[in-house]
């Protein structure tokens, strides 16, 4: 019988927080899930420390890959779950009881996703995520997919992540989902996992990448809609003037016009 979750693990030279994760997942009070590590050919320890943990996995693997989304694609071929949730190295689960606590709301939508606990240098505070998704929510912000399970099959309607981006394939893949292929969705309002602003996509010097990738995406698949928005400024623009004019204004306090 397959399980009802896969949680996918990537990892490439990060020994310590690999170490945190599956110390986090093997702590978990349900266990109704397989664990998959998909390392890239470490040689910081990373190898030894799987080899040594090898009996937690239902599959691992160490060899060269073509970057993070290629090594998650790996891990969705090889997952036998309903359900996958991607907790790379370093990110682990909010408390031992979290999945024990939310597992039977795994089940029927397309995407179920959880807020998530964030650490940063100065900082520590609950990302919490709306419970209605749009075109315009994804334009400022992502899903996280540290705390989103992924119906396995949705995967075959979408596609796996592009793994021709460096950075943005997770967010590409959510946007598709529910944008063009109207995936089901269920916002639960409880802390799932922890994440540590430290990965790729929170590095500064990153930004650019981010903007780059992001724009070339919306430019490519999304021109409508991003024709639609550019109208929508324009007119909002039009209306920000009209109300400021004095001209306007005038008309409106003798009764000759309708307020804005």
């Amino acid at each position: 019988m397959n399980p009802k979750l896969s949680i996918i693990t990537v990892n490439f030279n990060n020994f310590i927080g690999l170490q945190k994760t599956v110390e986090s997942v093997a702590s978990q009070t349900w266990k109704g899930f397989e664990h998959i590590v998909i390392d890239g050919g470490s040689t910081d320890g990373s190898v030894g420390y799987i080899e040594s943990k090898n009996e937690l996995f239902e599959y691992w693997v160490t060899e060269p890959d073509r970057g993070v989304y290629h090594a998650m694609n790996k891990g969705i071929a090889k997952a036998s779950g309903e359900y996958l949730l991607f907790l790379n190295s370093g990110d682990h689960f909010y408390n031992k009881k979290v999945l024990e606590k939310n597992q039977h709301v795994i089940l029927d939508y397309d995407l179920i996703y959880f807020n998530m606990y964030v650490i940063g240098e100065n900082k520590k505070f609950i990302k919490e995520y709306p419970g209605t998704l749009s075109f315009a929510y994804f334009l400022k912000d992502n899903l996280p997919h540290q705390a989103i399970f992924i119906k396995k099959k949705l995967f075959q309607t979408v596609g796996l992540f592009k793994d021709d981006f460096k950075i943005v394939a997770d967010w590409k893949f959510f946007i598709d989902s529910v944008c063009r292929y109207s995936a089901s969705y269920l916002h639960v309002n409880n802390t799932m996992t922890t994440f540590y602003l430290d990965g790729i996509s929170s590095l500064p010097e990153n930004r650019v990448v981010i903007n780059d990738e992001k724009q070339h995406i919306l430019q490519s698949d999304y021109s409508a809609y991003m024709q639609d928005l550019e109208d929508v400024l324009k007119y909002m623009t039009i209306v920000h003037s009209l109300r400021r004019s004095r001209i306007i204004k005038w008309l409106i306090r003798f009764g000759l016009l309708n307020k804005i």
